[in-house]
This record gives C-alpha cells, sequence and structure tokens, in this order.
C-alpha cells in the first residue's frame, strides 16, 4: 500500500482513462434528497448524462443502481419498511419506478438501455452465469447500456440479511468480473479510504493508491460504516474490492456527491482511491465468492 505517492501515479490513472468497459455502481444515498428521501431527479439527470458522454466516447457502461426500495417507499407512503414482505412490495414497485426514469432520461440522450436483475446465485451457478455473460455480451455489443439491480422482490435471504452484496458494492464486483470489465468505480456518500475515519478523527490520512488489499487495509474498512441510507460502508465496499482484484479488474471508490466527477475520473484525474488488481484464477475468484457473507 501507497499513499499519495507520486511514482506511478500517472501510469495508473492513465490505465482508468484508457479504460473502455466500465462499470458504474451508484449507491441509494447518492440518488435522494436527504431532507426528504425521494429521488433526487436533478442528480438522475446528471447521472445519464454523464454516462450516455462517456457511451459516445466509445466506452461500454454498465450501470449498478441501487434506490429501488427507497423509490417503493416513495411511492407507496411507507416512510421505513422495516418487515420482509413490506421491503419485497417495495422493491417491486420502486424497481418499475426506478428504470422508467432511467428508460426516459437515457432516451433522450438518444441512448438505449436495458434491466437486469441477478442474486447471488447468478454467479454460482454455472448455467445462469454462462447465460448472464453471453447477455451482457449481446447487449454491449448492440451499444445498450445495462442498468443493474438485485433482485430484492424474491430474493429474500439478500434482504432479510440486509443485502448480501452490500448495498450493491458486492454484486458491481461480481458484474465486474463477470464481464471481464476494466474499470469499477463505486460512486456513494464515501470519497475514499482513509486510515481512520475522517468524521471522528481529524488526523485520518486520505489513501490515493493501494497496491495490497493486505490485512492492514481491510481492517481500516472496519472503522467506517457509512451512510445509513444504504447498507454498504467501507467494509462492504473492501471486500468488492478484493472480488475485483481476483478478477484483474481495476476499481476505484470516489465522492457521488456530484456525478460529474465521472468525466474527472475518466480524464485520469486523481480524485477516489484507486484499487490495482491483483489477478487469481476463476475457480479461485468463485470460491471466494461463494463464502461470501
Amino acid at each position: 500500500m501507497h499513499m499519495n505517492e507520486n511514482s506511478n501515479r500517472q501510469t495508473w490513472r492513465h490505465v482508468v482513462k484508457e479504460s473502455k468497459r466500465i462499470v458504474i455502481k451508484i449507491g441509494s444515498s447518492s440518488i435522494q434528497h436527504k431532507e426528504t428521501g425521494k429521488l433526487d431527479l436533478v442528480k438522475l439527470e446528471i447521472l445519464v448524462r454523464e454516462i450516455a458522454d462517456l457511451h459516445n466516447q466509445g466506452k461500454e457502461i454498465v450501470l449498478v443502481s441501487s434506490g429501488a426500495v427507497m423509490a417503493g417507499r416513495e411511492a407507496l407512503g411507507i416512510s421505513r419498511s422495516d418487515s420482509l414482505v413490506e421491503k419485497q412490495a417495495c422493491a417491486s414497485v420502486g424497481q418499475a419506478r426506478l428504470m422508467m426514469l432511467y428508460q426516459k432520461i437515457f432516451s433522450e440522450y438518444n441512448q438505449i438501455c436495458s434491466q437486469i436483475l441477478m442474486t447471488k446465485n447468478t454467479m454460482l451457478d454455472n448455467l445462469n452465469r454462462f447465460n448472464t455473460r453471453n447477455t451482457f455480451s449481446e447487449l454491449l455489443s448492440r451499444g445498450v447500456i445495462p442498468v443493474v439491480n438485485e433482485n430484492d422482490t424474491i430474493a429474500t435471504y439478500e434482504l432479510d440479511l440486509f443485502s448480501v452484496f452490500g448495498d450493491n458494492d458486492h454484486l458491481s464486483a461480481v458484474v465486474a468480473a463477470l464481464i471481464h470489465a476494466d474499470l469499477l468505480i463505486l460512486l456513494s456518500d464515501i470519497d475514499g479510504l482513509y486510515t481512520d475515519d475522517p468524521h471522528s478523527n481529524p488526523d485520518a490520512q486520505f489513501i490515493e493508491t493501494v497496491e495490497t488489499l493486505d490485512d492492514a487495509v481491510m481492517h481500516m474498512g472496519k472503522k467506517s460504516t457509512g451512510s445509513n441510507v444504504g447498507s454498504g460502508g467501507m467494509a462492504t465496499k473492501l471486500s468488492a474490492a478484493q472480488v475485483a482484484s481476483m478478477a484483474g479488474v481495476h476499481m476505484l471508490i470516489a465522492s457521488g456527491e456530484d456525478f460529474h466527477i465521472l468525466h474527472r475520473i475518466m480524464k485520469g484525474e486523481p480524485v477516489g482511491t484507486l484499487f490495482l488488481p491483483d489477478k487469481k484464477d476463476e475457480f479461485y475468484l468463485l470460491n471466494y465468492m461463494e463464502q461470501m457473507e
């Protein structure tokens, strides 16, 4: 692990800049108004415009978007869904509303998007994994932007555990591994990795690049929990980094406060924390994911 080093920085960021197949994950907290908990339509429009522009540059983009349960709560007038059946109902209603918005805004920029709902078993079952990879491949070859979410309506064990994938952090890493992405970008209310929680420790140092996900780095994730809107704090993001790393995918954690950050990232600007890959074979990766809880 190296902190704020000048050596190799330009080389590593050049890899980000030249990435062609990119998975972008958006957390729930990044697409809602903090005051009301309702969807932030202006931010959604900016997000779609940024992605559409990247697509126009020849990039292949997959968007992993949280927010279905949140959108469903808003539609059904439920302030908080504590029971499993309420969460499932909210997810069902909210996913449809979320996709309606994405389709409407993407179409304004002459882009075609699609919906893919996944569970943990999608990756672990050999036939499911094969078919899903083929679906992604066909969609991307036709210039479609897949919008992916966890299938919360049927994946009861995932909702009950407040998402096995961890607010889609793990899911986005699984998708990146599945489609052999060049880069995974996690955008949320966390702007990167620190040596300690910066909210409680003013001496916490920001880490620009992580070369090796050793025990010291993984321990840092336990010191930060992130937003209470979604379920994915730094710990789940570091677990996602392990999946991405083993799959040979660069991963970057950055703030989703302003989605204009996407074109800054793709210009190679030093924003967020970049995790370098350490590729393993597929069997090793699948064995790791099978044990994920």
